[in-house]
């Protein structure tokens, strides 16, 4: 009997459901006599000897578990989880056509909340999982800090998405109508492996855009040093802010409406290590060639003197209004650069104070480039006032290779 010897008994409704658990089938009847005992009371017993503790646990934490993920759903519904700080909203994007395409990713033209924008896709799909989980690790932590820039000559930084599997990408057809569709042709495959960038939209294109629009006639002076304040404005406070932007060159300058300079695309930029040792170097060819500094084509350790390099050809170009290196290919580039020291030959018509900083700053020592504060100090002190000069543009009869689109050779 259940209740001899000191076994635990019970009254038969505490355990209502034991009778359909442990006897189940044919044999239901069976083993629910087996289980339940009949005292001279008239009143029903389970012998403990008979309970399988073990099947009872399990439909337990199957039915609890089952009752917790209804009870998340219904939560999720009513109230969805609060969005983090730098985190847009997708319901208020609307993204239209397609005005980039690069490695990682595709740059569409849009609207987020009503705001102009411009819309990066990311998308890391193709690549093997712990490849797309070191870029979304990184990315996360570059977003925490970009969210907080603000300076006037920095494109502004809406907000971002992770991993996101729910964005209305426009096909080609739909770019060049206006509409868009869930999974679209333009952003490639990932699904969820898409990360969005949100950054103010500039109507007035790339550095790059406006200085081959001038490759005959080229820009004034005045507006030369103006760029050049804004390019070096913006990368001081990037350094103030201990972030390098690894890929400082013409596509990355933008033009807002009253054609001020923004740099954009911070898609390779870094923290620099802090007091406290976070970061650590920075190594590995991350840029554009023509623009990359000796050390970083060396795959040497490095710091922020590497924007300040590519500052200095940047603004060899904004002068020029020509590229640096047209006739070269980028392994030429590397040698040239690294072992012959070359660089662009600086015209001479080109003031002195124009030609020292772009010889300090693309200098092979980074320890004997200038900070971008001090490059700021030294374009505020060029005197612009007299006349609309500029660079003395190229004569129509003028050879192929004319000093002003050559190379020179530099300290090592």
């Amino acid at each position: 009997m259940a209740s001899s010897g000191g076994a635990g008994c019970s009254r038969s409704h505490s355990f209502s459901g034991i009778s359909s658990a442990a006897a189940t089938g044919a044999g239901a009847t069976a083993a629910a006599a087996d289980v339940f005992v009949r005292a001279a009371d008239n009143e029903m017993y389970v012998r403990a000897d008979k309970i399988d503790l073990k099947n009872l646990d399990v439909q337990f934490e199957k039915t609890r578990s089952r009752v917790w993920l209804e009870q998340q759903r219904s939560s999720s519904a009513a109230s969805p989880l609060p969005l983090l700080e730098w985190e847009i909203d997708l319901a208020k994007l609307d993204m239209q056509n397609q005005v980039a395409h690069g490695t990682f990713g595709v740059v569409y033209r849009g609207t987020y909340d009503g705001q102009d924008v411009a819309v990066k896709v990311l998308d890391w799909g193709q690549e093997g999982q712990e490849s797309t989980a070191k870029h979304r690790e990184a990315f996360e932590k570059e977003v925490a800090v970009w969210q907080k820039l603000d300076h006037p000559n920095v494109t502004k930084f809406v907000g971002a998405s992770m991993g996101t599997s729910h964005l209305k990408i426009p096909s080609a057809k739909e770019s060049r109508s206006g509409s868009g569709s869930v999974g679209g042709s333009g952003g490639g495959g990932g699904g969820g492996q898409r990360c969005v960038v949100v950054v103010e939209f500039q109507h007035g294109g790339t550095l790059k855009t406006l200085l081959y629009k001038h490759r005959d006639k080229k820009l004034p002076y005045k507006k030369v040093v103006q760029l050049a304040l804004d390019m070096a404005r913006g990368l001081s406070y990037l350094h103030g802010e201990k972030i390098v932007h690894r890929d400082v060159k013409a596509e990355n300058m933008l033009l807002d409406r009253k054609k001020t300079l923004k740099i954009a695309d911070f898609g390779v930029a870094r923290v620099e290590a802090g007091a406290d040792g976070d970061g650590g170097d920075m190594t590995g060819q991350t840029g554009t060639i023509g623009y990359m500094a000796p050390e970083v084509l060396q795959g040497r350790a490095y710091d922020h003197k590497c924007d300040v390099y590519s500052f200095g050809i940047l603004l060899w170009e904004t002068y020029c209004c020509a590229m640096a290196y047209p006739n070269y290919s980028l392994a030429d580039i590397s040698y040239h650069v690294v072992k012959l020291g070359i660089r662009p030959d600086i015209p001479r018509c080109c003031p002195k104070a124009m030609a020292d900083i772009m010889a300090r700053c693309w200098d092979a020592n980074p320890d004997n480039r200038p900070e971008m504060s001090e490059v700021v100090a030294l374009l505020e002190k060029i005197d612009t006032s007299r006349g609309k000069g500029g660079m003395t543009p190229v004569p129509e009869h003028a050879p192929q290779g004319c000093f002003c689109f050559g190379f020179s050779r530099g300290s090592a």
